[in-house]
């Protein structure tokens, strides 16, 4: 295996771990932000509870998903070791 195909796939695995989370908190901060204009509330913790909350929950559903994705990533690694020049 190639150390540049190596961290290509590295930064991909990264990519695709952080993407559900980073896109739902994105969403929830918007809307979050749409409401405290519309209402003129200016709390900070009404923008922290509900982006804890929703990447609470994002973990908790991706989260088998994600680490299947590492397990398979480290094999692959840990049989590719030999390869590796």
């Amino acid at each position: 295996m190639d150390p540049g195909y190596i961290c290509q796939k590295a930064l991909i695995l990264v990519l695709l771990l952080s993407a559900p989370v980073i896109v739902c908190s994105l969403i929830v901060g918007l809307a979050v932000s749409i409401f405290q204009a519309a209402t003129q509330i200016q709390d900070q913790s009404l923008s922290f509870v509900p982006k804890l909350l929703i990447v609470g929950l994002v973990l908790m559903i991706a989260g088998p998903w994600m680490t299947g994705l590492i397990v398979k990533f480290g094999a692959q690694l840990l049989t590719g070791i030999a390869d590796i020049r």
